[in-house]
């Protein structure tokens, strides 16, 4: 075979596979009273042989497994001409097709009954799909353009919101099954408020907020004022929005008081879910998740960890980099709602106070790095299971230690180099983000090192807080914006937290026989006052002071009359028995963030200056 024959039949088989028919979904809305959906996927051109269908495991942003799987039945496969192909269930979530035409349809129902950004829920009132929840798929034909047929929309006085591609009337489409699975759809009587933005390219991108609640039209159009003020704040932190791939970014907003709370980021759009009555008189509480979803269009979305690229919707997608993804996310979300003014420098030291907090008082922080919490996400990112585990000993939340690394780096790169974590931001978008090259932690440090022009800091802050887990001093990074950080408590005693359900077992379950005491429900954390006296988790505190507990209240009130350093004899027992043990009092070690000038103290021009920079709007 030559040369120019070669070429030609390689142009040949590439049309050929490039021009095979998208994979069709119709669904449908029959029983929706009940929770259910109706859904038939036409596999046209199908792969000669054996194929396998099934259902994910894992969804897009989130990095523990969830068993979707559980809630599909009725699955039946046909010919194109309704005859019946032989389908074997050859694990949970997969079946097998082994003798078939050209073109298969696999039907199935769908229960879905939790709505939050990773489920699906159905109901009369709405389809909130996310697509990994809702969709069987074809492994091998991930390549495939995918449509989807909304069916009954009149029925229900429904609309679609969704980044998939209008495809006309009620057919939608995705580029691939990638594309797809990042693509949660929103069927319901929303209102709607749009807005454009103009980039720094010259190109204008539309910004959608679909919202699916009973607030009135005019509610919804002073949210959105609201949220494109927050939208241009996070534009001005890394100079341009993204270039959304079609020009177009939807927020999709479902609110009720039966909803799972939750946000969920997309490449074009976000999920988020909120338990509550309204949008009216709950706006700049509901800003927070906002702000979160919408930076990571531009953090995790574009700038993408190599670990999460491609995703894979068959196990549990493990990163190493969520401190950064999720971390510095928590950070600017929460910022970024001072610089817009939503929030003032006083309140923002509640959210300093818990960051700080979560580095310099959890077990966690203090023995495992935020590379180690980053792995965990796939047991701690809403993972299913059922037994205990250890996690306030072992974990500390990547969210926030994240979010706390990015503070300290923020103030150095500010007291230090006289730069800004938003310049840091903004290399890396350069660098990954934009050009879409997918980053691992060396490339962050590469970045770090660019931006300050100093490789040996850059290699000493990775080895030391993220490959580490040193902490900053925080104490006085913060006075260089005029914020105390100090005892929130000082000189009051202390035995530790404690959780407690009074005559109620580990799991709640009521406790025959007692009358008096209170159980232990969660674990005791390692280095207070109880876990050093040896209680845990499932232990009765009878008696204190050689007195009845009546229940957890009485016992904090005990602690609260004494003082540091005082002992209290406690009688317990457990399944091994009754025993006695002393807890020695300590200071309380939660800290607090206060401004100076709350304290009595009178900012120095450099402290003004400093906290400015740092909090006022950089939008122009």
């Amino acid at each position: 075979m030559n040369k120019l024959t070669s070429l030609v039949l390689f142009l040949l088989v590439s049309a050929g596979a490039f021009a095979q028919k998208p994979i069709f979904y119709e669904v449908s809305f029959p029983n929706a009273a009940h929770h259910e959906a109706q859904i038939v996927m036409t596999i046209p051109d199908a792969p000669a042989g054996p194929i396998k269908v099934r259902m994910s495991r894992s969804s897009a942003g989130r990095y523990a497994t969830h068993e979707f799987g559980k809630n599909v039945y009725n699955v039946k496969a046909f010919n194109v001409d309704s005859s019946a192909i032989e389908m074997k269930q050859v694990e949970g979530d997969v079946w097998e097709i082994r003798d078939h035409g050209p073109v298969i349809k696999v039907s199935y129902t769908l229960y879905a009954n939790w709505t939050d950004g990773t489920y699906a829920g159905i109901d009369l009132s709405h389809a909130h799909l996310n697509m990994p929840a809702a969709f069987i798929w074809v492994p091998g034909l991930e390549k495939r353009a995918v449509k989807f047929e909304f069916n009954d929309l009149d029925k229900y006085g429904w609309k679609v919101a969704t980044q998939l591609v209008h495809d006309g009337a009620t057919v939608y489409s995705a580029r691939d099954l990638q594309y797809m699975m990042d693509s949660p759809t929103e069927l319901s009587a929303f209102k709607e408020s749009d807005w454009t933005v103009l980039n720094t390219d010259g190109k204008t991108e539309k910004i959608r907020l679909t919202t699916h609640s009973d607030d009135d039209q005019s509610v919804i159009d002073g949210y959105a004022k609201m949220v494109q003020k927050m939208v241009l704040e996070e534009k001005a932190v890394y100079g341009e929005l993204p270039a959304y791939d079609y020009d177009e970014y939807t927020f999709l907003q479902d609110v009720y008081p039966t909803n799972s709370g939750d946000g969920m980021e997309h490449r074009n759009s976000t999920c988020i879910v909120t338990t509550g009555d309204k949008v009216g008189g709950n706006e700049v509480r509901l800003l927070s998740t906002f702000a979160h979803e919408y930076f990571h269009s531009w953090n995790v979305k574009r700038i993408r960890p190599k670990s999460l690229e491609p995703f894979n919707f068959e196990h549990a997608d493990m990163s190493s980099e969520l401190w950064f993804a999720e971390g510095f996310t928590q950070y600017y979300g929460e910022m970024l709602l001072v610089r817009a003014g939503f929030h003032t420098v006083g309140e923002y030291t509640r959210t300093l106070g818990g960051l700080v907090n979560s580095v310099l008082n959890s077990p966690g922080a203090a023995h495992y790095s935020p590379v180690q919490a980053s792995n965990y996400a796939v047991f701690a990112d809403a993972g299913v299971s059922i037994d205990p585990t250890n996690q306030a000993n072992i974990f500390t939340s990547y969210y926030f230690y994240g979010g706390a690394t990015a503070l300290a780096l923020d103030l150095r790169l500010r007291s230090e180099f006289n730069l800004t974590l938003d310049d840091y931001m903004r290399q890396v978008w350069l660098d990954y983000g934009k050009p879409y090259i997918p980053y691992t932690i060396p490339d962050l440090e590469k970045s770090l090192a660019k931006v300050t022009k100093n490789k040996v800091f850059a290699a000493d802050f990775f080895k030391r807080y993220i490959y580490g887990f040193e902490k900053n001093n925080y104490k006085d990074l913060l006075a260089k914006a005029g914020l105390i950080l100090r005892k929130a408590q000082p000189g009051k005693a202390w035995a530790g937290s404690q959780f407690s359900q009074q005559g109620r077992g580990r799991n709640g379950q009521a406790r025959a026989n007692a009358t008096a005491g209170f159980v232990i429900s969660a674990n005791t954390i390692i280095g207070t006052p109880m876990y050093k006296a040896g209680l845990d988790v499932g232990d009765v505190v009878l008696k204190a002071d050689g007195k009845d507990v009546a229940d957890a209240q009485a016992f904090a009130d005990l602690v609260t009359s004494k003082n540091i350093g005082d002992k209290i004899a406690v009688t317990y027992k457990n399944r091994s028995g009754e025993h006695q043990t002393t807890v020695t009092l300590e200071e309380n070690p939660t800290l607090e963030i206060v401004l100076a000038e709350s304290d009595g103290k009178t900012l120095t021009p450099e402290q003004t200056t400093f906290r400015n920079n740092w909090l006022s709007s950089k939008v122009k």
